[in-house]
């Protein structure tokens, strides 16, 4: 896979080139900040762009607003944000955003390389990647609305876990339950917020997600980082 890194810790940064190369992925251009980025991403045509939240000049949200911008030219391209914290002002808009494969990780929480390069895999191929502390942050970030407060509590962890990118299949473990009866708490859920029901794994998170930013919820999600099924 063709990747294009923006990174400002040159640490960071040469650590990831070695790391993706070794995992037989091309490096086509590391960055140290956004100015050339779009340039780039035009020139070399990337599969996949890395981007770091805070870049220079100001080390502030850079990063993720280049982000929006890059998704915005080219919704199909799959992007991953790796950063240190959740920049709520932008992450909700780019979760929610309509566009291609997507991956927001937190630094300290990547503890595993082969788990960091099997998430890069998956959202390469379509998928939905978020840590599980992201979700959690927008899920709690505003007050319920009406919505929201017609779900059961069973259903309210089951949209978390939805809004994670677990498979209907891994939720049934983590609750418990038969697959038949998510499907049908699945059901219910969107039939409750007015969404319709979306096979398509990807629309399925972003719809999720899209609503819980604007009205909060009550249940955190719980497991590791998930991929839309």
């Amino acid at each position: 896979m063709r990747i294009l890194i923006c990174e400002d810790s040159v640490l960071l940064r040469e650590g990831l080139v070695r790391l993706l190369e070794d995992a037989g992925h091309t490096v086509v251009a590391a960055l140290p900040d956004t100015s050339g980025l779009a340039e780039a991403v035009h020139a070399e045509a990337p599969e996949l762009c890395i981007l770091d939240v805070r870049l220079p000049p100001t080390f502030t949200d850079e990063g993720i607003r280049a982000a929006l911008e890059l998704r915005a030219s080219d919704p199909s391209l799959p992007l991953l944000v790796l950063s240190q914290y959740v920049e709520e002002r932008y992450a909700s808009d780019l979760i929610a955003a309509q566009g291609g494969p997507l991956g927001y990780l937190l630094k300290d929480r990547v503890a595993d390389v082969a788990e960091f390069l099997a998430s890069v895999q998956r959202i390469s191929e379509g998928a939905t990647v978020l840590d599980p502390e992201v979700v959690a942050q927008l899920l709690t970030r505003r007050n319920r609305d009406d919505r929201m407060m017609r779900l059961t509590e069973r259903e309210r962890t089951v949209l978390a876990l939805i809004a994670e990118g677990k498979s209907n299949q891994a939720i049934a473990g983590l609750l418990f339950l038969s697959e038949a009866s998510v499907e049908k708490h699945i059901t219910a859920i969107f039939q409750k917020l007015g969404f319709e029901p979306d096979e398509s794994g990807n629309r399925r998170v972003l719809a999720a997600l899209a609503h819980i930013e604007n009205t909060g919820g009550a249940t955190k999600p719980t497991g590791q980082t998930g991929a839309a099924r």
